[in-house]
């Protein structure tokens, strides 16, 4: 499968915090090899690179990048750009196409309004639902579908902490 990275574009640290602290979470969860963010915000980065260090896997953090440099480095180097918005073609009639192209995947996920100009820099813009939701469902439901569920049962050899499956309780295991 092709590196999926993500590219997390107009946080606000004083009311975005936790929602992009989310979006690298699930990101991560559920597959990709990190998240680009284009504020800078130590807290999160630090939030994020804690739960790597913990639960094992890799996955980076980069903030402070221009959106603008990082979909045109992203595309140069050969890369596909998908940008999740509700107003985008339906995930469900463009994801197959988006898959069988191969290629390195950035998902632009938005905070504020987005700029009018990623709309034409990207590849696809993709609507998972043209109802109001969040960026961290959209990117959940994106990457498990893109991915074909593969994210779902990941292990990381290199965690400190695993959750062992059970019924009924919590139940971890701590190196």
């Amino acid at each position: 499968m092709s590196r999926i990275c993500i590219l997390r574009i107009g946080h606000r640290p004083e009311r975005d915090q936790r929602v992009t602290t989310h979006v690298g979470l699930c990101a991560r969860a559920l597959g990709a090899s990190g998240m680009y963010l284009s504020g800078t915000d130590s807290s999160i980065k630090r939030s994020v690179e804690d739960v790597v260090e913990r639960w094992g896997g890799h996955f980076f953090l980069e903030d402070g990048v221009s959106w603008r440099s990082c979909i045109k480095q992203w595309k140069e180097d050969g890369g596909m750009v998908v940008h999740l918005t509700m107003y985008g073609e339906r995930m469900t009639e463009t994801i197959d196409e988006i898959r069988e192209g191969h290629k390195d995947l950035l998902v632009i996920v938005g905070a504020e309004k987005v700029p009018g100009e990623i709309y034409g820099l990207a590849d696809y813009n993709v609507s998972v639902t043209t109802q109001p939701h969040s960026e961290i469902s959209s990117l959940a439901i994106f990457l498990d579908r893109y991915t074909e569920g593969s994210g779902l049962n990941r292990d990381y050899p290199d965690a400190r902490i695993r959750i062992e499956p059970s019924k009924l309780g919590k139940r971890t295991i701590e190196k």
